[in-house]
């Protein structure tokens, strides 16, 4: 949506809280004086860029005060007021909000790098006191990168750069796949334009030849499962231009993309989900090695679905995802889709289930106590964090998430300390391996821990991967 005006956003709020909406017209007001006089490289006035970070927000249900901070969130950095006057003329809450968006002062430091370096931290961290200081940050990076067109040259390489290595790997994380797939999708198109362009124009000539088949299968699924009395709605979805580029990277061709267009079916209850996978299932034919419970095996950030791939009418292949109403809000706004499953609540569940849930979430509070210096904080956070990962099982069957190039050592740590203190041996897929073996995605691990075993030798430091293995591996050593 185009030139949002205050009107648009107001409309937008009150279709899901009306009790927000004053507050939320005092916040426009607060920061239209406050950056009067101020515009963007665009020529516009700069309350257009805060206007349409609280329109971003507001899309996604955020509550009261994250829309105020959206509004407010480069005040502290680009105008005269403190934190304590938003504290004073709002509450605690957007105060701190504000505060967690806003950059380190330069003054604090000797170089452009160095304060860079503690900005980033200072994001990448912010998730563990509270998740809505990441979702305002998206929101202003997804508005910014689509306004980008404004910058130089320059600044679009290394604003698109930054982008896919910090944001979209962070959207990708609270599980926000519409923010996600947009930035790549951004990011791309300044990074490699001519790439981007040629998959663009594949893509909407793919679109437009299996069209006719797409909706014929929509149809006739949607009719079958109403004849089942099961309460469904079906969209289409094909897959975002970056994601495209990466299989094509891969080595993969563009007829080799099993889940290049796919229908999203969402039914009321879980039972449901499995009783239409099995009607589809008679009327279409499953690719067998293309099924994935992500039902039972949730994804580590929360994704739930059934997926299928099915031989299509013309020889093209369509991927079907099946799941709830509540599992498709999870899907498309992963930890913000309580702003409307949770309502009053929903800030509180977030964390909580950060905390519990979400794998990541520890290994990041682990690499902030580990690492003191912020270069090696953030390049250890994107070597381990936000780089392609592998997700193994555990023998009961558990998702355990890695980065690529880990070991058994690595998995025996993540499992628990005391596992990897006692591990003696692993075995992969029933196999006994050695225990720099490097796990691939989908291995099954078994670790041998024996109570009286000396402990982790010396060389397994350099042969773990991840930073908490390599630190307790050498706490215990040095006792």
């Amino acid at each position: 949506m185009d030139n949002i005006v205050l009107n648009d956003l107001i409309k937008k709020v009150a279709e899901y809280n009306i009790e927000a909406v004053e507050t939320v017209k005092k916040a426009y007001d607060y920061a239209k004086k406050l950056h009067d006089g101020q515009v963007r490289q665009s020529g516009e006035p700069y309350i257009t860029h805060p206007l349409n970070v609280a329109y971003i927000l507001a899309d996604m249900h955020a509550d009261m005060d994250t829309l105020c901070a959206g509004l407010l969130h480069d005040t502290l950095e680009d105008t005269n007021i403190i934190k304590k006057d938003i504290e004073y003329d709002f509450n605690k809450d957007v105060a701190n909000l504000v505060d967690g968006v806003t950059k380190i002062s330069k003054m604090n430091f000797s170089s452009k790098q160095d304060q860079n370096m503690a900005n980033t931290r200072k994001i990448i961290t912010s998730i563990t006191e509270d998740v809505r200081i990441i979702i305002i940050k998206l929101a202003d990076r997804l508005h910014n990168m689509r306004t980008l067109q404004f910058k130089s040259e320059f600044k679009q390489k290394e604003n698109a750069l930054e982008t896919m290595e910090i944001f979209a790997p962070l959207a990708y994380y609270i599980g926000a796949y519409r923010i996600k797939s947009e930035l790549e999708d951004l990011s791309l198109r300044y990074l490699k334009p001519d790439m981007y362009k040629k998959i663009e124009e594949k893509k909407i000539k793919l679109e437009e030849e299996s069209n006719k088949c797409l909706q014929e299968m929509l149809f006739k699924i949607h009719t079958l499962l109403n004849d089942n009395k099961i309460p469904n709605e079906i969209k289409l979805r094909t897959k975002n231009i970056y994601g495209i580029y990466k299989r094509l990277n891969e080595g993969q061709r563009l007829s080799d993309i099993h889940d290049l267009f796919a229908l999203k079916i969402m039914v009321d209850k879980i039972a449901n989900c499995y009783n239409a996978l099995g009607l589809i299932h008679d009327l279409y034919h499953p690719i067998n090695n293309k099924f994935k419970d992500y039902i039972c095996n949730p994804k580590t950030n929360m994704y739930r679905s059934l997926h299928s791939t099915l031989f299509g009418p013309a020889a093209i292949t369509v991927q079907t995802q099946i799941r709830t109403f509540d599992m498709d809000k999870i899907a498309s706004f992963g930890l913000t889709a309580y702003w409307d499953i949770a309502k009053g609540n929903a800030r509180d569940i977030m964390q909580k289930d950060l905390k519990e849930k979400f794998q990541f979430f520890k290994s990041l509070i682990e690499m902030n106590s580990i690492f003191g210096d912020n270069q090696e904080f953030v390049n250890q956070v994107k070597r381990e964090l936000f780089s392609d990962r592998i997700y193994v099982y555990t023998t009961k069957g558990e998702i355990i998430e890695l980065p690529k190039g880990a070991t058994p050592i690595d998995f025996a740590y993540k499992l628990s300390t005391d596992i990897g203190n006692t591990m003696v041996g692993a075995f992969v897929n029933d196999e006994y391996v050695p225990v720099d073996y490097v796990l691939k995605n989908k291995d099954r691990v078994r670790i041998v821990t024996d109570e009286l075993s000396f402990g982790p030798r010396e060389e397994w430091a350099e042969k773990a991967h991840t930073s908490y293995a390599k630190k307790m591996i050498k706490e215990l050593i040095n006792k």
